[in-house]
């Protein structure tokens, strides 16, 4: 029952796994070691020791060998809550704003190695009314805001699309390989399920409005140079008829 309760079926079996092949290396290096001696010393008595030893050896290896093997499953747990931890915003468990740079770098100079198109295209979400939904109703429902958003956006994007919290009221979404019609798209979805969406506190419905903007790039090039053309496009870009957002290419460096 206690190890039932501190530890999971998927660490507990492997750990138990290891630790039973372990115990009985440590059974069969023994026997091998009674039979050595019995091969040299053929007239001593060695019956007991071919019976007790082994087992002893079972007997005492089997706990440490399970004891250790669960300490390590319990430090790797660790190790990759604090990997998650640093890489990921805690609010929105979408990833920070120096994660989700290296990711897109290592996007590009993964497919840039490989001959393959290493462009795609960056949307900053910016919540316009953040700021206001914080003064009248605390930071607590600001969150909350924050929170459902990116809940959004992640329903609404592609398998392999990133989303990530840039600063307090700034998602970005990241779309490798992606054409201006797939980014007009997923930005569509997104205001449409923002406006379907409830957002009501115990006063009044929140009024949620957002901005979007688009920065196509291709091959490498700066993440401070796509973010800002992104967030130019949110905030001063101009959109044409039935279009959710602007999209600009960045200029050659």
């Amino acid at each position: 029952m206690i190890f039932a309760n501190r530890y999971s079926l998927a660490s507990l079996k492997p750990a138990l796994l290891r630790a039973a092949i372990g115990a009985l290396c440590c059974v069969a290096g023994s026997t091998g070691f009674l039979l050595i001696l019995n091969l040299l010393l053929p007239d001593k008595p060695f019956l007991v020791g071919f019976v007790s030893i082994p087992l002893i050896s079972f007997v005492v290896a089997f706990p440490l060998l399970l004891a250790l093997q669960l300490r390590n499953a319990e430090l790797a747990a660790v190790r990759a809550r604090m990997s998650h931890a640093a890489r990921h915003d805690p609010v929105t468990n979408a990833l920070n704003g120096t994660a989700f740079a290296a990711a897109m770098t290592h996007y590009v100079d993964r497919r840039r190695k490989i001959a393959t198109d290493a462009g795609g295209i960056m949307i900053a979400v910016v919540v316009e009314t953040f700021d206001t939904v914080s003064r009248r109703y605390g930071p607590q429902w600001a969150d909350t805001v924050m929170q459902s958003l990116a809940e959004i956006i992640k329903s609404s994007i592609r398998s392999g699309d990133l989303v990530a919290r840039l600063a307090t009221n700034e998602l970005g979404i990241f779309l490798p390989g992606a054409t201006p019609e797939n980014a007009q798209d997923i930005g569509a979805r997104i205001r449409r399920r923002v406006e379907q969406a409830a957002f009501e506190t115990a006063e009044a419905p929140l009024d949620l409005k957002i901005k979007l903007g688009g920065a196509l790039f291709e091959g490498t090039e700066d993440f401070n140079r796509i973010r800002q053309l992104a967030d130019e496009m949110a905030f001063d870009g101009t959109t044409e008829d039935g279009e959710p957002m602007a999209i600009a290419r960045l200029p050659a460096a």
